[in-house]
């Protein structure tokens, strides 16, 4: 197993630090080694006390592991002081795999968590050594040396604390706006990241974003792909806060994990419901390329979370038969529509395609299916997505049944529902 490093403080309650740092990590498949750089006692409302590791204790830690364990990435989180961060920059100096630094400086409950001189020697000892940095505007405005207020500033804030080599993603949780507008700064290009804003963040979202930008690092993804990769999970990640005291809700960490494990099952559901439909479809409602199933994963970031048989179920030598088994990620006209309808209503998150017949659809109207049809979709730069998008934004409602037509008055139907059962309850009524 790829295996990263997280160098950062101890938070006793366990939602921020070393603590999130491992489970958000785990929750992506990286087993996380954990240094810690002090011992805080806080809860969700405030740090009452904070003792720092010696720095030389901290070296010890770092030694233990660099020698026995193949690191492919690291982060820092609290540093607390400069004699840690030089201790730390002194190891990794000659280390070669991915840096990233969560420059901590205060804890989101409002107390510091680091010494006056700590700002400086990050940005002297630290900084150099990483590909990464990743503020939020109030360490942003202390790294880059000016008030963060427009879109200009932060655009310059980010040129100013990347001129020395690294990448910055410069966080917008803390800046005004509907939306949640991220700048990410690499290679003298800024990429703008916009989000919609969630409630609050809560207890450990920058320890646990770095994380999961660490942990795609390990696996191999290029920063790009980690950054963005990232940027969508802790998405997930605040919108599952839950509480566990008096003051801030705590950012979910274990996301990843969750997903994975939903992954699974939902490839099982499609597989099973293939073998049903293998049995009781008739010949004349297959499509001439195929059945297509489709089923998404909650809130659906793009076609890699929606599932569908490979190579689809079609006939081979007279017999109904799937092509390969589900998986994520195929580029279909089945996944991008129910990518459409997915972002537009939560619950409906399954899809199958039958071919077009005008009595199976009058069938359909008479047990009482909703259905809509697309109309024409045989024109210069067609993407069905977006018609289905369109569609379903004009009708005010996902339909029970999508009708895919071209020019000639032949094409598909297309079944919606909440999962493989429902579809198949629902087309065992037409039948």
């Amino acid at each position: 197993m790829r295996c990263a490093l997280t160098i950062a403080g101890s938070d006793s309650i366990g939602g921020a630090g070393v603590e999130a740092d491992v489970k958000a990590m785990s929750s992506v498949g990286v087993h996380a080694c954990a240094v810690v750089t002090a011992v805080t006692a806080q809860n969700t409302c405030e740090v009452s006390h904070i003792y720092p590791v010696p720095a030389d204790m901290i070296r010890c830690q770092l030694d233990a592991i660099l020698k026995d364990i193949d690191i492919k990435a690291v982060k820092t989180g609290m540093l607390y002081s400069a004699d840690i961060v030089k201790s730390v920059a002194e190891v990794f100096e000659d280390h070669r795999m991915p840096f990233i630094v969560d420059p901590v400086m205060a804890a989101g409950v409002g107390n510091s968590l680091a010494l006056a001189d700590l700002s400086q020697s990050i940005k002297k000892d630290i900084m150099p050594l990483c590909e990464l940095i990743t503020p939020n505007r109030h360490e942003a405005e202390i790294l880059a040396g000016m008030s963060i207020r427009t879109e200009y500033d932060a655009e310059l804030a980010c040129e100013i604390i990347g001129k020395g080599g690294s990448s910055v993603l410069l966080k917008g949780g803390h800046m005004d706006g509907k939306n949640v507008i991220d700048y990410f700064y690499l290679s003298s290009q800024i990429t703008k990241m916009e989000y919609p804003r969630l409630e609050r963040a809560g207890h450990g979202g920058g320890c646990i974003l770095s994380s999961y930008i660490t942990a795609y690092m390990a696996k191999g993804f290029d920063i790009f792909d980690a950054v963005k990769k990232s940027r969508d999970l802790i998405q997930e990640s605040i919108a599952s806060m839950y509480i566990i005291g008096k003051g801030d809700k705590c950012v979910n960490p274990t996301v990843g994990s969750f997903k994975n494990l939903t992954k699974f099952r939902i490839l099982d559901e499609i597989d099973d419901a293939a073998d049903i439909l293998i049995d009781i479809m008739p010949k004349e409602l297959v499509p001439t390329k195929g059945i297509m199933l489709a089923y998404s994963l909650e809130n659906p970031i793009g076609p890699e979370d929606i599932a569908t048989i490979d190579n689809e179920v079609t006939f081979y030598n007279g017999r109904l038969r799937k092509g390969g088994k589900p998986k994520y990620g195929v580029q279909c006209d089945a996944s991008r529509a129910l990518f459409s309808v997915a972002t537009y209503d939560r619950d409906i998150r399954s899809l199958l395609n039958v071919a077009y017949s005008e009595n199976l659809l009058d069938v359909m109207e008479e047990v009482g299916f909703d259905v809509l049809t697309l109309g024409s979709r045989r024109y210069e730069n067609y993407c069905l997505n977006d018609v289905v998008a369109e569609a379903i934004r004009r009708y005010g409602r996902v339909p029970d049944v999508l009708v895919d037509e071209d020019v000639e008055g032949c094409g598909s139907i297309q079944l919606l529902g909440k999962n493989p059962r429902d579809l198949l309850n629902k087309l065992r009524l037409v039948l």
